[in-house]
């Protein structure tokens, strides 16, 4: 789960609300509400891991539970094509990071300095588009010739990653704690109030001052559900996707739910610390304020940082927050190969794409699909949008997706399960679908917080993206449809794949 990258981006979507829309926000109490309203789908994840710990993990049941012809395309949709989108958005947030840190360190006057401005501002305010999208996918490209080259160092990646972030991020939080809300006033009035030539308005007395709304609304609150539904909550399927390389029951069993309450006290803690040291005042007001965001790229990281005033330990913070970038982009490259190769291993996708290289012993081919379509996403997001939002709109993809996997869950505890075992697979499976129907109605009633408020040839950019979900699923049939026919030719007949569960 994603919690970097959401602590990392949050200025980059609150500038983006109306004073309306930020009036008491709350984004610890969001954590809190996101948290439990992802219960259900802890549940389901859980259980149906433990029953079915198979390589591509709930596009196994899906497909079982639906049948290769709707199943299929939905996760092809849902997961296989919306990692993509996603990854290609975590692309762009990496370089932005890379951008605001090198910014931090340097001054105007230093020669490095429009370089990394031009990382760290969206294209469409002056960013430069072709240095985002070298840098962008010289990263990325480096990541996946890992994956292909040497496998076994991408699950170590992964995990020399993942505990460097998760380590940082917990040494952030007690950096703001530490130097508590002198730090931030000191920040705010010897770093930013000078540098925007004494304007009081920028000191912390000012941007909190700026702030008009309530302490707390909870509709606004939860108006940020889509936020959290983005970044954090509802990945919990990536472990089950590599469950059949999980090694003990124990694993399988407290993956799950032990990744989800790990990731709720890091964000919680996160936003908790800054409304604790800043106030509900200036914490919302900031994150509102487009010279911070965009000049100061303010978010829980760059706060952090500044409030330390030691440039030492601002380092490692910065380290932390592009590492947590890093860390996402190397497990969903492993992720996103496993249900191709799950795809491929049934013949819905082409066979070749579960090709594993004898030299190798990895999964080339997929390796090679997911660079090419990242790098065309990453394009369209830096060079058309000018802003890696603009990939928000393609993440409904997955939570109609989510909502069809807590269906799918209710349906398999019906047919298969027995006792207390169905009713918690019918109840959880119900719920996870009524919590994802709410997201999928939040994301489409506010497309231009969700999605993008641009436009290409007068169209509305969240259309583009609302039509490559669409087109993903129609894709999806199409290629399904084309394999039925060509196995029948040759006497297979490939749905027969999806009235068993696959062997390992």
């Amino acid at each position: 789960m994603s919690a970097g990258a959401a602590l990392g981006t949050i200025g980059l979507t609150v500038v983006l609300l109306t004073s309306q829309q930020i009036n008491g926000i709350n984004l610890a109490v969001g954590a809190v509400i996101a948290f439990v309203l992802s219960i259900p789908q802890i549940v389901v994840y859980t259980q149906m891991t433990r029953r079915l710990p198979r390589t591509g993990g709930d596009y196994v049941w899906v497909s079982r539970t639906y049948g290769g012809m709707f199943g299929g395309p939905l996760a092809f949709m849902g997961y296989t094509l919306e990692t993509l989108a996603f990854l290609a958005l975590i692309v762009v947030s990496l370089v932005f990071a890379i951008g605001a840190v090198g910014l931090f360190f340097i001054t105007p006057s230093s020669s490095n300095f429009n370089f990394f401005l031009g990382l760290n501002l969206p294209s469409s305010i002056g960013g430069n588009a072709t240095d985002q999208f070298l840098l962008g996918i010289l990263i990325f490209g480096l990541l996946i010739l890992l994956n292909i080259v040497r496998p076994k160092a991408g699950y170590k990646l992964v995990s020399g990653l993942t505990i460097f972030s998760v380590s940082v991020t917990i040494i952030a939080i007690f950096t703001l704690l530490g130097y508590g809300h002198q730090g931030v006033v000191n920040y705010m009035n010897n770093v930013i109030l000078p540098a925007q030539n004494g304007n009081l308005s920028y000191s912390y007395s000012g941007i909190a001052n700026s702030y008009t709304g309530t302490s707390f609304n909870f509709s606004n609150t939860l108006f940020m559900l889509p936020f959290f539904a983005i970044f954090v909550f509802p990945w919990l399927n990536a472990a089950p996707a590599v469950a059949s390389e999980m090694k003990g029951k124990s694993t399988i069993r407290w993956n799950v739910p032990i990744s989800a309450l790990v990731v709720f006290v890091l964000v919680a803690s996160a936003f908790g610390a800054m409304y604790y040291v800043g106030g509900i005042n200036f914490t919302n007001a900031a994150l509102n304020n487009g010279i911070l965001v965009f000049n100061y790229s303010f978010n829980f990281w760059t706060l952090a940082m500044g409030v330390s005033g030691n440039s030492t330990l601002a380092f490692i913070i910065g380290l932390g927050w592009i590492a947590w970038n890093l860390s996402i982009l190397a497990y969903g490259i492993i992720v996103f190969s496993r249900y191709l190769f799950a795809q491929a291993f049934d013949r819905f996708l082409p066979t070749r794409l579960a090709y594993i290289s004898p030299k190798f012993g990895s999964p080339l081919i997929a390796h090679a699909v997911d660079l090419v379509i990242t790098i065309g996403l990453v394009a369209v997001a830096a060079f058309t949008f000018g802003t890696f939002q603009s990939l928000y709109a393609a993440a409904i993809a997955a939570m109609i997706y989510f909502f069809f996997v807590g269906i799918a869950a209710a349906i398999y505890g019906t047919r298969k399960e027995s006792g207390n075992s169905r009713l918690t697979l019918q109840i959880a499976g119900g719920l996870m679908a009524v919590v994802f129907l709410f997201i999928i109605y939040q994301f489409l009633s506010n497309p231009g917080i969700w999605g993008t408020s641009a436009s290409i040839g007068s169209v509305p950019g969240y259309y583009y993206a609302y039509a490559y979900v669409a087109a993903s699923f129609v894709a999806g049939l199409v290629i399904f449809l084309a394999s039925k026919s060509y196995h029948n030719r040759k006497g297979i007949d490939i749905t027969l794949a999806y009235k068993e569960i696959p062997p390992e």
